[in-house]
């Protein structure tokens, strides 16, 4: 049985919403692991992008690059080119949490992704919910 697009939609969406509540969580914590953090945050925004992309028929690009999804997204929305500002998530991407590339960000930069992931969140579920 074909998933509906709208049910694929909605399984990227949940799967977006444990990254940030995980986030969140940790974020909350008296000692917060602050790359696993930007990592969830990153995460989250990405998986938001490619559940709009989905919502348009399109199957996303395997890929963590931030800046790529929003060109590919602005190629649906012009207006995608507003979360210019959301590609530095792509530093706290699957490649960085190996020890060969060693970073781990400061609270500041944590919680400044946490911010960033919910202006992508923000800004997709209104263009989402203009689709329905």
């Amino acid at each position: 049985m074909e998933l509906r697009i709208t049910d694929l939609v909605n399984k990227w969406i949940l799967k977006v919403e444990n990254d940030l509540k995980a986030a969140a969580q940790m974020l909350n914590a008296e000692e917060p692991v602050t790359d696993a953090i930007c990592f969830h945050c990153q995460q989250a925004a990405e998986k938001y992008f490619k559940a709009y992309l989905v919502s348009h028929g399109s199957a996303p690009e395997k890929t963590h690059k931030i800046e790529r999804l929003i060109e590919d997204c602005s190629k649906i929305d012009r207006t995608f080119v507003s979360l210019v500002n959301t590609i530095e998530l792509s530093e706290y991407a699957v490649e960085s949490r190996y020890p060969d590339d060693f970073y781990i960000p400061g609270l500041d930069e944590a919680q400044n992704a946490f911010k960033l992931a919910g202006e992508v969140k923000l800004f997709i579920l209104n263009r989402l919910k203009k689709q329905s």
